[in-house]
């Protein structure tokens, strides 16, 4: 399943776009995710996307989603924000779901009682970046039931179960539906695990009870026949708990059968490298992939001497940290080490491309700032000072070659430091540097002059 980089701008950036096109449809949620505080614009399938900020000015805002349409095509519009509400919340691990929607000539904001959701921390960007593209309708249909019963869980907690057994029943024909929920009661943990074996413990059979005590029990309501009546307590319990059950095999389906990768899917198993695999020789690239080692630096084809630049997410790198040549300096199993020089050759920068396990790695212990090749300015100390301490803080720094995606470092954990206020340490380090500018150079291991 592709899951693209998806580019991100915030604030001012964001409603700069609003002002290019003329016809936006804008659509009020129920969120369960942290909403941004700013609002945030995300080109995604081919498509804008303006999250509206969640804190506006003085007043505070209804989360909408805001995304160019001509007026007379609103419903093919509302069907891709509907999915794009989907995968959102899915990829982020709750629910968005639209509670209605409106059109106009801009961006415009729209306000339910509704509408309600969680508040990202305003220190903190939104980030949804690698979200999956989805291409197969059925499995489109199973995230939208997913949606819908995620959204009414703790609503309404019958059709929220119905839902739930939507996103199964949508995807098989009966006899196969059967055979699928009897092979996946088993694969269950937690909660649903329990319940699961509680009810064994009965001689129950899990999949008819899901089947005749909570699908048709929800949906029906015959004279004589089995229902789940409103006003009986014993039924409203088991259906709260069996829902932990097919809540649970929904979102098996989901992640494994139609195989869509969440955020922490992705976190765990996506090959940061991929961008620059097209740059290197295809030998090389198989060779590192087998934890090989390269013994000559021609053999990094196009990624030898090229340049990069380094920055922060989401910010565009700053001009000593723009267009960095990159050269090998050394190699290990399935990894390169290269050193990163800026073109005045006073701040430098290591990185390690390990090839082999799919990561990418600062080596901030190995980088500063230098006087032995050219003067150094205090723009050099700010941002090298602020890119240290904020990798040393969590944030994520991106390798950008032009043409290519970029390519993210790994996140730094610290062992025996304290990470600093990042801006604290750059006024420190521009007032040692204006005080005392001979000692405001890094004291490691300097680079060799770029040719």
């Amino acid at each position: 399943m592709k899951t693209p980089y998806v580019p991100h701008l915030f604030g001012v950036a964001a409603q700069a776009t609003w002002n290019s096109r003329f016809g936006w449809l804008t659509a009020g949620v129920a969120s369960s995710i942290p909403w941004p505080q700013e609002d945030v614009s995300v080109q995604y399938d081919g498509h804008e996307y303006v999250l509206r900020g969640f804190k506006g000015g003085e007043d505070k805002r209804s989360p909408c989603i805001s995304t160019p349409c001509a007026r007379d095509e609103m419903d093919a519009v509302m069907t891709r924000v509907y999915l794009f509400a989907s995968v959102l919340g899915w990829f982020k691990g709750g629910y968005v779901d639209v509670t209605g929607h409106i059109w106009g000539s801009r961006p415009t904001l729209f306000g339910s009682r509704e509408t309600f959701t969680t508040m990202l921390d305003g220190t903190k960007f939104f980030n949804c970046n690698y979200m999956p593209i989805i291409e197969d309708d059925q499995v489109r249909k199973a995230l939208a039931f997913l949606r819908e019963g995620r959204r009414l869980r703790f609503v309404h907690e019958p059709y929220s179960f119905l839902s739930f057994y939507k996103v199964v029943e949508s995807q098989f024909k009966a006899k196969d539906r059967i055979a699928w929920i009897q092979a996946n009661l088993d694969q269950l943990d937690g909660e649903a695990g329990k319940r699961v074996a509680e009810l064994r413990a009965q001689s129950v059979d899990v999949g008819k009870h899901l089947f005749d005590s909570g699908r048709c029990a929800v949906a029906h309501a015959s004279l004589g026949g089995a229902i789940v009546d409103p006003d009986v307590p014993s039924d409203r319990r088991r259906i709260a708990e069996d829902l932990d059950v097919m809540a649970g095999l929904a979102s098996r389906y989901v992640k494994v059968d139609a195989g869509v990768p969440d955020e922490m899917d992705l976190y765990e198993s996506r090959d940061r490298t991929v961008p620059w695999h097209a740059l290197l020789p295809a030998g090389t690239l198989r060779d590192l992939q087998a934890g090989g080692t390269i013994s000559n630096v021609a053999a990094l084809g196009q990624l030898q001497d090229n340049r990069v630049s380094v920055r922060l997410w989401p910010h565009d790198a700053p001009d000593c940290m723009r267009n960095m040549r990159i050269t090998a300096e050394s190699a290990a199993p399935g990894v390169v080490i290269f050193l990163v020089v800026n073109e005045r050759n006073t701040v430098f920068l290591r990185f390690a491309l390990d090839i082999a396990n799919g990561r990418m790695h600062t080596m901030l212990e190995e980088g500063g700032v230098t006087a032995q090749f050219g003067d150094v300015t205090e723009a050099d100390i700010e941002h090298y000072t602020r890119y240290f301490h904020s990798a040393v803080g969590n944030a994520q720094v991106e390798l950008c070659i032009d043409g290519f995606d970029p390519v993210p470092c790994e996140i730094v954990i610290p062992v025996n430091i304290i990470p600093q206020a990042p801006e604290k340490m750059v006024a420190l380090a521009l007032e040692q540097f204006r005080t005392r500018p001979a000692v405001a150079t890094t004291d490691t291991v300097e680079p060799r002059p770029a040719d």
